[in-house]
């Protein structure tokens, strides 16, 4: 097959697994991150999201969110639009680095194909407030793809956004010399001049203040942990496939992507299983595993088709059943709040509510251009409250 109709082929494959998901509204978490894109996204706000620690870490999140919020404001289907054009970008991504990685060249249009339709990273790319992974993905391989070609200059002009993007860009270094064994010495500069950014900024960063996250917490389960249920099971039925070919040597750089890419979030607190839109750098390791197990026995066309098949059947049902329920039951209760403040004249008495305050208030304020100060919050009197999500 061309290159030209691997590259539609993919388009579609990601259009086919996440367009269905398109219409689902914004959650509750992403009211509060278009206020803080218009405090911090335009002009106005760089100097206070360059000088502070805690949004200078994402700082291309306010700014995507700066440039979609006066065209489209909160309609949902443009910011998951937006995502979904993120995502297809980064599956020809995944393409392009394997062919530009000679031990990967014959995977990678098996790799990109398992990439575009796998559901475990799907929160990534349904959620619109986790468009952070997608960005450090896409700036951190195109700054790889560049390295690739020999373009210094575009790698680092690309790998500063990506260490703009989320504080764990900075695990993208040793993913470099997987990839390309040149020592990428001017990108650890900017990954030094990064981490010494967040260490420098810690106390003032409600990211490590609020408990979500320790250097004291149980690594030593959350990462094996996490990483056995990434394996499941696509990863552990291409490495037995593999083994059976005996080149399990081959499938060595795949795995340790998967480990480092892990690293940075195995130092949760709220969970010992990283949630699936931390996985999304992670799952490029496990689609060079399905590719790779591809490669290594070269079906006939008909089997190769037919196991894809069976690939986009099994991941998009999931996608379009599943977690399309439970996506909209998570966005119903703040749909149904803004619904009320959009109906009612008066103030809202709330008694109980199934998502934070502030979420509430924003989501009010935005989704119902209403003052938060409309909620009334109020335990004490049930006969009061006109609104209650449980």
């Amino acid at each position: 097959m061309s290159l030209r109709y691997q590259v539609i082929l993919l388009v579609l494959l990601c259009l086919l697994a996440y367009a269905p998901l398109l219409s689902i509204p914004l959650f509750e978490d992403d009211y509060p991150i278009l206020t803080q894109s218009q405090q911090f996204g335009g002009l106005a706000g760089l100097p206070t999201v360059l000088q502070a620690p805690v949004y200078r870490a994402r700082a291309t999140l306010y700014w995507t969110g700066a440039l979609l919020w006066p065209m489209f404001h909160t309609n949902g289907w443009a910011y998951r639009l937006v995502s979904l054009l993120l995502h297809m970008a980064n599956t020809l991504l995944v393409l392009a680095v394997c062919r530009f990685w000679p031990p990967m060249k014959n995977a990678g249009f098996w790799a990109a194909a398992f990439f575009a339709v796998y559901e475990g990273h799907q929160e990534a790319v349904v959620w619109y407030s986790a468009i952070s992974e997608l960005l450090v993905f896409f700036f951190g391989m195109g700054s790889l793809l560049a390295w690739q070609k020999r373009r210094m200059a575009l790698s680092l002009m690309l790998f500063a956004p990506a260490l703009l993007s989320k504080e764990s860009a900075i695990i993208l270094l040793p993913l470099f010399v997987l990839a390309d064994r040149r020592r990428p010495l001017a990108h650890a500069v900017l990954a030094a001049i990064a981490a010494i950014s967040i260490v420098a900024g810690h106390a003032s960063s409600f990211r490590f203040s609020d408990g979500s996250f320790s250097l004291q917490a149980p690594f030593w389960i959350t990462w094996p942990r996490s990483y056995a249920r990434l394996l499941w099971f696509w990863g552990w039925l291409a490495l037995i496939a593999i083994g059976v070919r005996r080149r399990l040597a081959d499938a060595v750089p795949a795995l340790l992507w998967i480990g480092f890419a892990l690293i940075p979030y195995s130092f949760l607190t709220y969970s010992t299983q990283i949630p699936s839109r931390q996985v999304y750098l992670a799952s490029f390791g496990l689609a060079l595993l399905f590719g790779l197990a591809m490669a290594v026995w070269n079906p006939p066309r008909q089997i190769a088709a037919a196991v894809l098949m069976v690939v986009i059947a099994a991941n998009t049902g999931y996608l379009w059943t599943h977690k399309r329920r439970q996506y909209l039951d998570r966005a119903a209760p703040t749909e149904q709040l803004i619904d009320l403040a959009r109906r009612s004249p008066g103030p809202i008495w709330v008694r109980c509510f199934s998502r934070q305050r502030w979420t509430a208030e924003e989501s009010v304020r935005l989704g119902a251009h209403r003052d938060p100060s409309i909620l009334v919050w109020s335990e004490s009197d049930p006969h009061k409250a006109e609104f209650c999500a449980k």
